[in-house]
């Protein structure tokens, strides 16, 4: 399979068209961004510890009965996918208090959910992702009351299975953010589902184990990315030492301000 033109760059991944149809290659960067993007940087390997959990997972969840876009690795950081018409959805799957959740409505921080609570915003950064409701899906055509039915099903199933997966590793899914394709009359789940996309917490210690790291400057980011890939796909850690990433900026006042994230 060879890769070809560049058809999208986003803040931490690229997709490139190849010479096989229906076949995309998506490369997992080292880019990482917060705050809608007010806060940029760039860390060694970040890109291949995404990729590489985001393949488990995806395998995972085939085995599981969940399609999805994944077809192989082919090598650290790029994978090869189907090619899907994406649905301009987040879909957010909350089984913990934390977040937006928190700071929009009457939620504790932490405080768990009698069930899982399903957020879904409009996928557009110029209007920084806003909420919808099934009325406004529908009426913007974004998807069907069908499509809109059986995509909350998917969420909900990889939310069960995850769920368990991760806790075996002694780790909390608190929530995390799926997004979702069409080839055809089928949906499937695309992107990535990774530390990036996740919030992790350590069952016994209440450890970040995911991007609020690096939005909240809570240790080092790619130690925390590299210890929490070897639990999730029980690999064995990185086994020589790495440069020590430098500090990330602080965000300001005005940018935390406008972050708004899952």
């Amino acid at each position: 399979m060879k890769q070809k033109k560049l058809l999208y760059t986003g803040k931490a991944k690229s997709v490139y068209h190849t010479d096989v149809k229906g076949t995309l290659i998506v490369e997992f960067r080292d880019d990482i961004t917060a705050f809608d993007g007010g806060r940029k940087d760039t860390l060694k390997n970040k890109g291949s510890y995404n990729a590489g959990v985001s393949a488990f997972f995806f395998s995972c969840l085939e085995k599981n009965g969940v399609k999805t876009h994944f077809l192989e690795m082919l090598d650290g950081n790029r994978m090869a996918v189907r090619e899907l018409s994406m649905i301009p959805l987040e879909v957010i799957v909350r089984n913990l208090a934390a977040g937006s959740i928190v700071r929009n409505y009457p939620f504790r921080e932490g405080m768990p959910l009698k069930s899982p609570v399903i957020v879904i915003d409009y996928k557009d950064d110029s209007r920084h992702d806003p909420m919808l409701n099934d009325d406004l899906i529908v009426a913007l055509k974004l998807a069907t009351p069908a499509e809109l039915m059986k995509i909350k099903a998917i969420a909900l199933k990889i939310n069960t299975i995850l769920s368990a997966l991760l806790a075996k590793q002694g780790i909390t899914l608190v929530d995390f953010k799926m997004e979702f394709g069409r080839q055809g009359k089928t949906i499937y789940l695309g992107d990535e589902i990774s530390m990036d996309s996740m919030r992790l917490w350590d069952k016994k210690t209440g450890e970040s184990l995911d991007k609020d790291v690096y939005r909240f400057n809570k240790g080092d980011v790619m130690a925390t990315y590299n210890r929490v890939a070897a639990r999730i796909t029980k690999r064995p850690k990185d086994a020589t030492p790495k440069k020590k990433a430098a500090a990330p900026k602080k965000a300001s006042k005005r940018t935390r301000q406008k972050f708004h994230n899952t």
